[in-house]
């Protein structure tokens, strides 16, 4: 039996990778992996340098118990999808950004996990920002950069990924196209 493949909706905040990550899971009809970071926040008012072990951890658990779970309707070898609306390399690179380091842990875990993923959607910041008590970079300059830090960090590593941008309907065809080719 084959593992799924891992699809990961990455890019800065406020890009709709939430929206996307959900219709997607819906359109294949497989599972979604939420971000455990946005919970974690709401459940402890807030996350400090120190939250960023337990909040990967969680994370990658989750992730891979979806991936253990998920099975072919009609063939138990063929592969399915784990869509996962966040991923190890967005820890690091929020703690990086946020706190100016990042645990030893995380980063390692980072590096590894980031290999496991057969395709990152690269979510673009061409929507507008939605105000949110969890989000820090409204200004466009601010979120330009975040958008280079992301894009740097597949570029840098070599990963698969396509550019999402466009209107929402846009974002989900172009998704839907690049996963039907993976």
């Amino acid at each position: 039996m084959s593992l799924p493949k891992r699809i990961a909706v990455f890019g800065p905040e406020s890009t709709g990778k939430t929206r996307l990550a959900e219709k997607l899971a819906a359109h294949f009809g497989v599972p979604l992996v939420g971000e455990y970071a946005r919970e974690f926040w709401n459940d402890h008012g807030g996350i400090e340098l120190g939250d960023i072990p337990v909040i990967a951890r969680e994370q990658w658990r989750r992730e891979d118990a979806a991936a253990r779970g998920v099975r072919h309707p009609l063939d138990d070898k063929l592969p399915s999808l784990v869509i996962c609306d966040t991923e190890a390399l967005t820890t690091m690179l929020w703690s990086d950004l946020l706190y100016g380091a990042c645990p030893e842990e995380v980063r390692r875990g980072a590096e590894k996990r980031c290999k496991n993923y057969a395709l990152y959607l690269l979510c673009d910041i061409d929507v507008p920002f939605a105000p949110d008590p969890q989000r820090c970079f409204p200004d466009p300059a601010d979120r330009e950069k975040c958008r280079r830090i992301w894009r740097g960090a597949l570029e840098r590593r070599q990963l698969p990924f396509v550019d999402i941008r466009g209107d929402w309907a846009a974002r989900e065809r172009a998704a839907i196209t690049a996963i039907d080719a993976v």
